[in-house]
């Protein structure tokens, strides 16, 4: 799928440009696609709780959303749960990444991977290459069918 290129960055370091980037172009692309506030964020943490779904809030970009639905109202979430599809964006500026993301390296987190297997087909990576405008979703198991190798680590900080 082909989308608008944005003109405006972010002034934050380059990786988080790209990936500011791809989020914006998502969101001019289809008004399904939102980037929940900080209150909208806990509000679906709670309504996911609710059907017993862990949702980490630092596992998620941007929500895609079936018709109107107040994010902020936890009652509203949960009853509409079904209508809700979480999303991860992994982005590149690479030109040579091309549609079948062969040659494509990126991390999936903890957080990430756990949210995947708790909400199941409701959580979606999306990959954004913010030069040609593609983008493609996949489900946790199609990024694991796809991928030609695995490393998995942990990252520590001090």
């Amino acid at each position: 799928m082909q989308m608008e290129l944005p003109t405006e960055t972010s002034s934050k370091g380059m990786g988080h440009r790209t990936a500011q980037r791809a989020v914006e172009m998502l969101l001019a692309t289809d008004p399904q696609y939102r980037c929940p506030t900080r209150r909208e964020r806990d509000a679906m943490l709670v309504a996911f709780a609710k059907h017993r779904k862990v949702l980490y809030g630092a596992a998620f970009d941007v929500v895609r959303v079936e018709g109107e639905l107040d994010l902020a109202d936890e009652e509203a979430v949960a009853a509409a749960i079904d209508r809700i599809t979480i999303c991860e964006v992994k982005s590149t500026n690479r030109r040579m990444i091309t549609s079948d993301l062969k040659g494509y390296f990126f991390n999936i987190t903890a957080a990430e991977l756990l949210t995947a297997q708790s909400i199941g087909d409701r959580y979606r990576f999306l990959f954004v290459n913010t030069l040609t405008g593609e983008h493609q979703e996949m489900r946790l198991n199609d990024v694991f069918g796809r991928a030609r190798a695995m490393y998995p680590a942990w990252h520590i900080r001090f």
